[in-house]
């Protein structure tokens, strides 16, 4: 496939690839039926990859500053594989929500997984250039290849060429770079950390990390204390002195934080009062949130009282 020649340089964010992650991985535990045999849905997903596979589509959202191209974020979007459509109402219900929320965002394009553009893609692509003249090409491809070391995206642009003597619009590779900002970072490596290695949930991995954290804390304490009594008994006499042996506990102590000093305290009080606020803050949105959705409620059920009866709303 050729390379674009358009000068753009693009910039995708983390966050786009877990959106199209997340959708193909929910569309696709949707799509399979339960399996009752584990040999009969083996062979089943063996025999019917497109299967197993759906693919999803959505749009990719964004901002262009000049020749740079970043796409910030995405959302879902209802195809029609029958006659390779998209659902206008729906796309313009979306775009303008996301407008409500982010309005410097523009949708740039839109997205799809599979291993490498399809000559149907071009119907969806030409479908969205009354939104966006040049619009951008996103495609996951949902397949594990442990001997591919590059991400499994690609960034295609389309470009008119004359095949045969008839001008054509087709799909050209775009490279890009990976653009994270700093909550971005701290999102993915801590889902990176927490992500389950032997099956487990999240919880059993954090559980897990914080025993081993409290198992070195209290080894840690052990053998302070050990050298603490050494010291107290060197110092009554009852064993002799070793300034070898003094040279290095002192090393050693040197080593250990001190958190018996006044700036301690106080930053440790503004991280503690910190914690607490956020903590007081969430819990009071979760009562608004849960108060009005029993106003909203209660509401409902008041107006739809005072249709048959003729009183007034309580609320």
């Amino acid at each position: 496939m050729a390379s674009s020649s358009s000068g753009l340089t693009f910039k995708l964010h983390p966050l786009v690839i877990v959106n199209i992650s997340d959708h193909h991985t929910r569309v696709k535990s949707q799509s399979q039926p339960p399996t009752v045999n584990g040999g009969d849905a083996t062979s089943a997903s063996s025999s019917s990859p497109a299967l197993s596979s759906p693919r999803v589509f959505g749009c990719v959202i964004g901002v262009q500053r000049g020749r740079t191209v970043e796409i910030f974020n995405s959302f879902e979007l209802l195809y029609d594989p029958s006659n390779h459509s998209l659902d206008r109402s729906f796309l313009e219900k979306k775009q303008e929500l996301y407008k409500k929320v982010f309005p410097n965002f523009y949708i740039l394009g839109w997205y799809s997984t599979g291993a490498d553009a399809e000559e149907s893609d071009m119907h969806i692509h030409k479908a969205l250039m009354d939104i966006n003249e040049s619009p951008v090409y996103v495609l996951l491809n949902p397949l594990i290849n442990h001997a591919q070391k590059d991400l499994p995206v690609n960034i295609y642009e389309s470009e008119l060429h004359v095949i045969d003597g008839i001008p054509q619009l087709i799909f050209v590779r775009s490279s890009y770079t990976i653009e994270t900002v700093e909550a971005e970072r701290i999102s993915v490596d801590h889902v990176a950390h927490l992500k389950p290695s032997d099956g487990g949930s999240a919880a059993t991995q954090l559980a897990a990390h914080l025993t081993g954290i409290h198992s070195a804390i209290k080894m840690l304490n052990s053998r302070i204390r050990v050298l603490h009594h050494y010291l107290i008994a060197m110092q009554k006499g009852e064993i002799p002195y070793e300034n070898s042996l003094l040279r290095q506990v002192s090393s050693l102590l040197r080593r250990l934080p001190a958190i018996e000093s006044e700036k301690f305290q106080d930053d440790f009080l503004m991280e503690y009062n910190d914690t607490l606020l956020i903590s007081y803050l969430a819990m009071f949105t979760d009562c608004s949130s849960t108060m009005n959705d029993v106003v909203d409620k209660v509401n409902i059920a008041y107006d739809r009282h005072s249709r048959r009866g003729g009183r007034t709303a309580f609320i």
